[in-house]
């Protein structure tokens, strides 16, 4: 996104008000609602949802840690918390910046059970913890 967008997510100062706090509520009740959203999945119990932003001099990434109480892991709705907020902050941007791109989404760590991992920070490939 252009810098100018960035800046004014920062002031608070776009058209449609406060771009991070509607993008992690709407992360926060996605990850909720995962199950609903996901034909397939199996419902899920999600404990906690942390919805993180970084803002760069023309990017905002998005890091979302959920905890699940049951035996499955979270990373759908992991997965839906990150791609609804950075839905969120396009559609409230996108009358200010038509250049906006979004991308790529990734699984970094998934830990509570056997399968837990953690990608490797060179980027490729998974390791067992």
């Amino acid at each position: 996104m252009h810098e100018r967008t960035v800046a004014g997510v920062a002031a608070n100062s776009l058209m449609k008000g406060d771009v991070l706090g509607t993008a992690r509520f709407a992360g926060v009740k996605a990850a909720k609602d995962a199950a609903s959203l996901l034909p397939l999945s199996a419902p899920y119990l999600v404990g906690s949802t942390t919805i993180d932003f970084t803002l760069g001099d023309d990017t905002i990434d998005v890091e979302a840690l959920v905890r699940c109480r049951d035996t499955s892991g979270a990373e759908m709705p992991a997965f839906s918390a990150v791609t609804t907020a950075l839905l969120t902050i396009y559609d409230m941007c996108k009358s200010a910046d038509h250049t906006m791109t979004i991308g790529p989404v990734e699984l970094v760590e998934r830990s509570g059970d056997a399968s837990s991992w953690r990608r490797r920070d060179e980027g490729s490939g998974r390791r067992d913890e």
